[in-house]
């Protein structure tokens, strides 16, 4: 066998394959490190989607044309009086006990004042004495005075005995003031209602020690006028201006649950309660029926005027700060603007917002706590209402007629298909003249 000559490749051919594979490897190192900067710019700009905080929209409330104004309320008598005893004793009877009714006048209890009863006797003596002093005077001063007439006497005789009976009648007027005063303080004895009312306590009993005065002694009775009530609220101060005479109110009282009592406005104290900053106003109600009672609790419902501007925003949008409250609202370009508000009433779930913010405000709902202004912010996705559809019903098979037979009669119909979600093999031709069942579907494992 001969031997071949070995080809020698071209130098232009080396250089063509050198080029080719340099193209080839720059190439590749191209499209890594251009893959390289494409999944480090996808990075940093999830980097940078995830450093943006997704917020929602609270939604606000505008205020009403009118609000109810919600207060407790404490219920008085028209009239009260506490009755004390005016003289010592004992008490000898009662003749009214609590629920009463009683007219002004009527008598409550008597007194029993023995002490009493010496005292007057003894000024009505000393008034008897005083008396028979100034007759005796009175006759010997009218004596002389006729005596000087007839220059019987002494001029200073007669100016004499007419002073000393001027004083003789000056004692005796002093003791029958005396007698009066003491008489007045035996009709004490009889202790009786001030005004007509129904008596609402009574603290003493037969035969129990009665000291005069409100200091040394315990009140006996109360009687109280309930043909009309007082009902007296305190108004927080950020109320009182919308209060004035004249204003309808309604009260409920547990003890009547859903019934609700008229009330008009009638007055008020004009001036702050110091501790708590409020007003007391005081209201009027009807008691024809005897409903109402002294002392009861009522929670009273003020119907004033409301503000439009007024902003209703959830608890959850608040962000409390060492100077008060702010919350944020979503400006252009979806910055954060951070507004100081003032509150208003607190529902619980809601404030009201008073100042510092606007209905057409765009309010961030639960906003972080890191959260400033200027911060770039993007809305979350609104997430559509869940509404549960009911799952379909399954779609029954449908039944296939059987095939018509293509053998002698006496060769049977062929099965009917299977359902279409379950594919059936093929059926194998049939042999020996009998239509072939078909083989049932493979069951999944």
């Amino acid at each position: 066998m001969s031997a071949q000559p070995v080809k020698t490749p071209r130098p232009r051919q080396l250089l063509l394959v050198g080029l080719i594979a340099l193209v080839a490897a720059g190439s590749l190192a191209a499209n890594g490190l251009i893959s390289r900067a494409r999944s480090k710019q996808d990075l940093v700009q999830w980097t940078n989607t995830q450093a943006v905080p997704n917020v929602a929209l609270a939604k606000l409330a505008r205020g009403d044309a009118q609000q109810s104004l919600i207060l407790p309320g404490n219920i008085q008598p028209y009239y009260k009086a506490a009755i004390y005893a005016r003289v010592n004793g004992y008490l000898k009877s009662w003749n009214k006990d609590i629920g009463a009714q009683v007219k002004a006048g009527e008598v409550l209890a008597s007194i029993e004042a023995p002490d009493l009863d010496q005292q007057l006797a003894q000024a009505r003596a000393t008034l008897a004495s005083a008396k028979a002093n100034y007759d005796i005077a009175a006759i010997t001063a009218n004596r002389n005075d006729t005596l000087v007439k007839k220059q019987a006497v002494a001029q200073q005789l007669a100016d004499q005995t007419t002073a000393d009976a001027a004083a003789k009648k000056a004692v005796m007027d002093a003791n029958e003031a005396n007698v009066r005063q003491l008489e007045a303080m035996q009709s004490f004895k009889q202790i009786v209602a001030p005004f007509d009312g129904v008596v609402t306590a009574r603290n003493t009993d037969i035969g129990a020690l009665i000291n005069a005065g409100s200091a040394a002694g315990q009140e006996l009775f109360e009687v109280s006028d309930l043909h009309q009530v007082r009902v007296y609220v305190q108004v927080p101060q950020a109320f009182s201006a919308d209060l004035s005479p004249g204003l309808k109110a309604t009260f409920e009282m547990p003890q009547y649950p859903g019934r609700q009592f008229d009330a008009t406005l009638v007055t008020t104290s004009n001036a702050m309660n110091a501790t708590s900053r409020s007003m007391l106003v005081e209201l009027e109600a009807d008691n024809s029926d005897g409903k109402l009672l002294g002392g009861a609790y009522a929670l009273v419902t003020f119907q004033i005027p409301g503000d439009p501007n007024m902003v209703r925003v959830p608890a959850t949008a608040l962000m409390p700060v060492n100077q008060g409250v702010q919350v944020a609202v979503l400006g252009d370009g979806n910055k954060v603007v951070l507004k100081s508000v003032q509150l208003g009433r607190d529902f619980g779930d809601s404030v009201e917002v008073t100042a510092g913010l606007a209905p057409q405000d765009q309010v961030i709902d639960s906003p972080p706590e890191t959260l400033q202004s200027g911060d770039a912010v993007q809305l979350a996705a609104a997430t559509p209402p869940s509404t549960s559809t009911p799952a379909a019903a399954p779609t029954p098979p449908t039944s296939t007629p059987a095939a018509a037979p293509t053998s002698p009669p006496s060769t049977p119909a062929a099965a009917p298909t299977p359902p279409p979600s379950a594919p059936a093999a093929a059926p194998t031709p049939p042999t020996s003249g009998l239509a072939e069942t078909p083989t049932a579907p493979p069951t999944g494992n």
